[in-house]
């Protein structure tokens, strides 16, 4: 049976190749765009739409690899100064309070996303849920590494990428 950071390594490494992938057709899209505008004067209707849909999922998915990487900024003054036994305290009260700001993002996440299933988006005809999935899915995967990150600061633990 896997263990919980293996778990945690294993979907980063699949959010990670879905961003490439994400980022590529968010390219091809807008550069297709941009071509056809200016180059044959004729604008695609739906590349706009399509590309703020993919910046979405990227910027939530993107979090949760920043995240899972420890690039997000912090300030660790405090933990510098009350030495190793109260910044394990301090780190481990911070994931506890992550993990709470990311279930609150995926409870109510889901509930926006089911409060907009019956919309449909303009120009793709795309059920407005699928969009929305963005942030319920971030906020478990954030609960995910949280967790992990949580029982290594529980266990004394070193928490490697």
């Amino acid at each position: 049976m896997p263990r919980l950071a293996d778990i945690s390594r294993m979907i980063n490494r699949a959010v990670e190749w879905s961003l490439a992938g994400i980022g590529l057709v968010m390219i091809v899209v807008v550069a297709a765009q941009v071509f056809c505008r200016y180059v044959l004067n004729h604008s695609l209707f739906w590349s706009e739409e399509l590309a703020r849909y993919l910046l979405v999922w990227l910027t939530f998915l993107g979090a949760t690899v920043a995240y899972h990487r420890r690039a997000h900024p912090s300030i660790d003054i405090l933990a510098a100064r009350i030495g190793p036994g109260g910044g394990r305290v301090l780190a481990i009260a911070g994931y506890l309070a992550a993990l709470l700001f990311f279930g609150v993002l995926t409870v109510y996440g889901l509930q926006f996303a089911h409060f907009v299933r019956a919309q449909i988006s303009p120009a793709l005809q795309l059920p407005k849920w699928i969009v929305m999935l963005a942030l319920p899915i971030s906020g478990a995967i954030l609960c995910l590494h949280t967790w992990r990150f949580l029982m290594a600061a529980v266990r004394g633990e070193s928490i490697d990428g």
